[in-house]
């Protein structure tokens, strides 16, 4: 007995029979995505106003070279080719947080539907009539998300160590507000990074039997647990670090006020 086969249709970019708001969450992605880009490109461009005191921007730490008392390794190197493109201590690093949130397994799909229209949304018409998958190029630098994962961790240390050189006054100990941002910035980070699918195939994942690695499974639950609320961890995290540029930018340029607690 012959069995009809329906015949798939091919429809027009945007077309679907969907009557829900499919479109809103694309455009959100897409506006939050822009703005966060936007601004992170300027204030790495800027080489002014990343720190106050104590306070440094988490966009420009670790500052390897600058003009800061924060600077690793003193000023600016004299090989960087000023006349062509000028100096910012941030272009030494953001790359690496950078690339592990644009390759993230949630960021990639969000702006696949923002940004690509691949597809704008579940059974809405894509402009392409083919599917490329991520072995191929560009899709396939998607892969490096594994490697850019353990940058992402280091720099979650290299942050923390933030934190404890923005309690150090001339005086003595203390907390201020910006020690408040910072620490939650880093909480914020830190449980969207291991809470990430590479962190948590290296915690269990890789494991046939991982109830036999009782510290494993207890790592593996943690960052399993994290991972349920992986999407808001990676845009409230994306946000925060914004805000704490913001607000150090701000303070150092006399417009806030660092407020010391203790």
């Amino acid at each position: 007995m012959a069995v009809k086969q329906d015949r798939l249709v091919q429809i027009g970019f945007m077309e679907t029979g969907r009557r829900d708001s499919w479109w809103l969450p694309p455009v959100l992605t897409f506006a939050g995505y822009t703005a966060f880009i936007v601004y992170t490109t300027w204030a790495a461009l800027q080489n002014a106003n990343y720190w106050d005191g104590n306070l440094l921007s988490p966009f420009y730490s670790p500052e390897l070279f600058g003009k800061s008392p924060h600077a690793i390794f003193g000023p600016e190197p004299s090989w960087w080719p000023n006349a062509i493109f000028p100096y910012s201590p941030a272009l030494l690093i953001l790359a690496f947080p950078a690339g592990f949130r644009m390759t993230c397994y949630y960021y990639r799909g969000a702006y696949y539907k923002a940004f690509w229209a691949d597809p704008p949304g579940c059974a809405v018409g894509e402009p392409r009539k083919t599917y490329w998958g991520e072995r191929t190029f560009p899709l396939i630098i998607q892969n490096i998300h594994r490697y850019f994962m353990y940058a992402a961790v280091a720099f979650i240390f290299l942050l923390s160590y933030d934190i404890y050189v923005s309690m150090k006054f001339p005086d003595g100990f203390g907390i201020s507000l910006g020690t408040l941002i910072l620490a939650t910035n880093v909480v914020l980070i830190g449980s969207y990074t291991f809470g990430c699918h590479s962190f948590r195939h290296i915690a269990g994942g890789v494991l046939d039997r991982i109830s036999r690695a009782s510290v494993r499974k207890k790592v593996y639950d943690c960052s399993s647990c994290l991972n349920r609320r992986h999407m808001l961890f990676a845009w409230v995290s994306m946000f925060t670090v914004m805000f704490c540029d913001i607000y150090t930018r701000l303070c150092a340029m006399g417009v806030w006020t660092n407020w010391r607690i203790l």
